[in-house]
């Protein structure tokens, strides 16, 4: 079987692109390692956990520093108020 290089990339000479790798397979070939079957839904679930560690942080942030967030902003606007 003859393999051709294209580009410095190594081609099947059955390749309809004519050496050319489509979208979809620089993906597959990127992805490799894919998980087995029933490890799939916990990429999902690891990132559900960050994004609500990340709201419960945001939130305990805004609970903590609040009135102070609230002095600073009314300061700002009475400062550019005063400006005008």
């Amino acid at each position: 079987m003859i393999w051709l290089c294209v580009q410095g990339q190594v081609a099947h000479p059955a390749d309809r692109n004519g050496g050319r790798q489509t979208l979809t397979e620089v993906i597959r070939r990127l992805a490799g390692n894919r998980p087995v079957r029933g490890e799939e839904g916990q990429g999902l679930a690891e990132y559900a956990l960050i994004l609500a560690l990340i709201a419960i942080v945001a939130i305990l942030s805004l609970i903590f520093l609040g009135d102070t967030i609230n002095e600073l902003m009314s300061y700002i606007g009475s400062t550019v108020a005063d400006s005008t």
